[in-house]
């Protein structure tokens, strides 16, 4: 079975997206993988704020690498986000991940997400699917 950071490092290696986002893994642990990334000015919508979709993109990143550094593939089925404070460009964004509920088939994380003054900007919360599938 791979390493939680053998699962991560591989899992970013074919991820467009993140790697697009600028993410970096900032902790690594079983069921805890903590990120972090600038907000660009091509993140911003209309109101010259981040789109909700950075920080939403942010936390299921953050999902995704967590509840897979177990060991075996698993998949969102549910996930919603509450923005609390408005995002900014320059911001420097970091989750903070907790898993809150894992068994053999599901998984339950809540992530906070944080910007460089500590301040939650959003709540994200994530259910998955976990598969008999080993990485």
């Amino acid at each position: 079975m791979k390493t939680p950071s053998e699962i991560v490092n591989l899992m970013l290696s074919k991820d467009d997206y993140s790697n697009w986002l600028g993410i970096e893994v900032m902790q690594l642990d079983k069921g805890q993988v903590n990120l972090k990334m600038n907000v660009t000015q091509e993140m911003l919508n209309g109101f010259q704020i981040a789109h909700g979709g950075i920080s939403y993109a942010l936390a299921d990143s953050a999902l995704a690498f967590s509840c897979n550094s177990h060991g075996r593939q698993a998949v969102s089925v549910e996930t919603s986000i509450s923005h609390v404070q408005k995002v900014f460009l320059n911001d420097i964004l970091t989750t903070d991940v907790k898993e809150v509920s894992l068994n053999h088939k599901i998984g339950i994380y809540h992530i906070r997400i944080i910007n460089q003054h500590e301040v939650e900007v959003a709540h994200f919360k994530g259910t998955v699917y976990v598969s008999d599938k080993e990485w």
